[in-house]
């Protein structure tokens, strides 16, 4: 069992992190902004706290997961180097597709088509993620959630590609997969589904 502990718990993608590391039997801290509103698993450890002061939960911890976002241009190169401070032996973020290569190398948000009216929002993504340092992985989806889709409990690490999907309970997956035995050191992974995969292909 490791001391996991997951910011931004009280989102979905966080929420869903959280149920999959106790389903793995880890001890889970699950920090929130206001405790009264969390609705994620009550087996969890709910505390209120930031990731601009991840110390202050995560000292000594295995592992932090970071499901945080918020607008700003320089909030998530404060979040790397708040989660790098805090020492955990992990840090393994939730990223954005649109700073992930594609297969021929193009950057998902430079590809032709691809929205541009959140290109700030973008670029303090991968800001972010040339801040942190230490063991880290920032894993996203490779293209976008499948907000309905089922936990198939499987998923592929491949490059950026906008038609990719995913469910979050998938992607939680793969973040505690990257949380208890990590195979991407210093790298930002896409995670999707295979093609058989697809939402046309589910029967309930």
């Amino acid at each position: 069992m490791s001391r996991i502990v997951i910011f931004g718990a009280g989102g979905r993608a966080g929420r869903t992190a959280v149920a999959e590391a106790l389903t793995r039997g880890h001890d889970v801290t699950a920090v929130v902004r206001d405790v009264s509103r969390y609705q994620g698993p009550p087996d969890a450890r709910v505390v209120a706290g930031d990731v601009l002061d991840a110390a202050a939960h995560a000292d000594g911890a295995d592992a932090v997961i970071s499901a945080v976002h918020q607008s700003g241009a320089d909030f998530f190169v404060r979040a790397a180097q708040s989660l790098t401070a805090a020492g955990a032996r992990r840090i393994v973020v939730v990223g954005l597709a649109s700073v992930l290569p594609t297969a021929d190398g193009t950057l998902l948000m430079d590809t032709a088509g691809y929205p541009q009216e959140w290109r700030d929002f973008y670029l303090a993504h991968a800001a972010g993620v040339a801040a942190l340092d230490g063991d880290w992985a920032v894993v996203s989806p490779a293209g976008d959630f499948d907000h309905d889709g089922p936990r198939l409990g499987r998923y592929r690490v491949t490059a950026a590609d906008a038609g990719s999907r995913i469910s979050y309970a998938d992607l939680a997956i793969a973040l505690i997969d990257e949380a208890e035995q990590p195979r991407h050191h210093r790298q930002h992974i896409g995670v999707g589904w295979f093609a058989e995969d697809s939402p046309s292909s589910f029967t309930g």
